[in-house]
């Protein structure tokens, strides 16, 4: 991990927050307790910032500065608001975006990036919970797109999603489990498609609220492709489709 993404301290981790600072995560002393590690508790559930709580053997491991029972792992971009996603969209674009519903692997995630943003796609969406980091590790497999391409970080996928919908767009599924194949659906409309963790697929509250679900059709013996090709067979069909 890359000693400029720490951040230590009870003090200098909480007045980074309130600056604006984004963080990726923040470790906690397992069983401390105290005024200020409570209130920087408080100040990440209230930000959505992902806290693990770990023995202080981890956090002797990141930093062997004074940590106070706090380490921080600041963010290598900085994510934007739903709506300042969908407000930023260039008038006249029909909008395409990304949901990420349990995408945990570094590098199918940085892979996925890299496609959607030769899709031309306007924006990722990715949950607090569950979901890989914006670290260096991503961010080079995006082969950069992580900084060009607008991330938002959200408390609540189905709440995301409620939002969307009330946009207007729809929400498209990618599962091989669907009757309905890719190449029979209409992604001319303005569209978030959602990808599922490479074990479990999307989630089934996330599942039910989809729109429409779609499979790519397979000929060889392998039931499903890794996420990263998914996405990007699913993506390069939109482009297709609207070059029409």
């Amino acid at each position: 991990m890359e000693k400029k993404n720490i951040l230590f301290g009870l003090r200098p981790i909480i007045e980074a927050i309130e600056a604006g600072r984004e963080f990726e995560k923040i470790y906690l002393k397992k069983g401390a307790d105290g005024v200020l590690l409570n209130e920087l508790a408080e100040l990440c559930k209230e930000k959505h910032i992902r806290v693990q709580w770990v023995p202080v053997e981890k956090l002797n491991h990141l930093t062997r500065s004074n940590h106070q029972g706090a380490v921080g792992v600041t963010s290598a971009i900085e994510y934007v608001d739903v709506h300042e996603m969908l407000a930023e969209i260039p008038e006249g674009e029909t909008p395409l975006l990304v949901i990420f519903d349990g995408v945990t692997d570094v590098r199918n995630f940085g892979a996925i990036a890299r496609s959607a943003e030769c899709a031309g796609v306007h924006g990722l969406i990715m949950p607090v919970k569950n979901s890989a980091p914006v670290n260096a590790d991503s961010m080079k497999t995006s082969a950069g797109a992580l900084s060009i391409i607008p991330v938002s970080r959200v408390g609540s996928i189905r709440n995301t999603i409620r939002i969307l919908q009330n946009a207007g767009l729809q929400i498209v599924a990618a599962s091989e489990k669907s009757e309905l194949p890719l190449y029979k659906a209409d992604l001319n409309k303005p569209t978030a498609l959602v990808l599922g963790s490479e074990d479990t697929g999307i989630s089934k509250e996330v599942l039910k609220m989809c729109d429409v679900q779609l499979a790519i059709p397979l000929k060889g013996t392998i039931e499903s492709l890794n996420v990263g090709a998914a996405a990007a067979v699913m993506l390069f069909e939109a482009v297709r489709q609207r070059s029409l």
